[in-house]
């Protein structure tokens, strides 16, 4: 097995990639009350803040910030994960490795971290996330997609209503 080693920070922003194991599937925009409680409930447990989210069908990517006394982002997603699949009705494919360790199939067991090192690459992931949905096709306008932190921002006067973003201002691609 690989010693995959992450990056960590007290009280570091990180942002994150995760994905369901089955891309086909829309289980995360199809169940997205059930993602919101998983949330609510591991941030009650264990705080952090989420600085930007967007939820795919099949993904999402978020920017949270830990406490100043915490680097243990890898157990909260543990709890998400799990709190969600708990919800779900056992349905999907199980390889014989899940199945040993006695594991779900829905998430994917990794998932992508990157710390965010100052302000300019906090906006650049921002940017990203909320461009997310026009890229993959799925609205024209960031602000047609509903599952987008893109919202709270237009509401905050951080962002206008007609911010449109592109793939080319982020100068990188980030999955």
């Amino acid at each position: 097995m690989t010693d995959y080693r992450r990056y960590r920070i007290n009280g570091g922003t990180y942002f994150f990639t995760v994905n369901l194991a089955d891309r086909n599937r829309a289980l995360l925009t199809e169940r997205i009350d059930t993602l919101r409680e998983s949330f609510r409930v591991v941030k009650e447990a264990h705080p952090f803040e989420i600085d930007a989210i967007v939820i795919m069908p099949e993904h999402l990517h978020t920017i949270w910030t830990l406490p100043d006394d915490d680097d243990d982002f890898s157990q909260r997603w543990r709890q998400v994960k799990s709190a969600f699949s708990r919800e779900i009705a056992k349905e999907e494919p199980i390889s014989k490795s899940r199945l040993r360790k006695q594991e779900r199939g829905i998430w994917q067991r990794r998932f992508w971290e990157h710390t965010i090192r100052d302000e300019e690459d906090f906006r650049r992931h921002v940017d990203y996330i909320h461009f997310n949905p026009v890229k993959h096709g799925y609205v024209q306008k960031v602000s047609d997609w509903p599952h987008s932190s893109f919202h709270r921002y237009v509401c905050l006067g951080i962002l206008p209503e007609d911010w449109a973003g592109s793939d080319d201002e982020f100068g990188v691609d980030l999955e």
